[in-house]
């Protein structure tokens, strides 16, 4: 074999596994990419099928229900338009309560309700997360987000 080969083939080889690992990590990204979406769009089917994904909102007020001495609460999500039922089965964060906003990953029942995986809530007083501020804002919710 040539040394000219022998050069082709090494490069052949290292660009092979540049390629393959390009690949495998964009596999590894799309798969733990979680959008955001609201109560309303979640209700009109824009999440896709068996993906985890995120909804937000605010809590709706009189909707936490929870069992005494039991870890699974169930609460309203509502962009002030549409509103879904959230199922959750851990600690909440201290800083949940109605009326705030918070942004649940998980998934979509069968039945049209969220299991979540994990519950954010705001972190202080003057703070919403962003995509949950800028759906309130498009649905005219007076602004409370980011406030200085």
């Amino acid at each position: 074999m040539t040394p000219r080969r022998q050069r082709l083939i090494t490069v052949a080889l290292i660009l092979s596994g540049v390629g393959l690992a390009v690949g495998l990590a964009l596999q590894a990204f799309e798969e733990n990419l979680l959008f955001f979406y609201s109560p309303t769009q979640v209700l009109a089917g824009e999440p896709p099928d068996g993906r985890k994904f995120r909804v937000g909102g605010l809590v709706a007020t009189d909707s936490v229900s929870r069992e005494p001495g039991q870890l699974e609460v169930s609460f309203d999500v509502t962009d002030n338009q549409n509103t879904v039922r959230v199922f959750y089965n851990g600690v909440l964060p201290d800083l949940f309560r109605e009326g705030q906003g918070i942004i649940a990953n998980g998934t979509l029942e069968a039945d049209g309700s969220f299991r979540a995986e994990e519950v954010l809530a705001k972190h202080d007083e003057n703070y919403m997360p962003p995509e949950v501020a800028e759906m309130l804002a498009a649905q005219g919710h007076p602004d409370q987000s980011n406030k200085p």
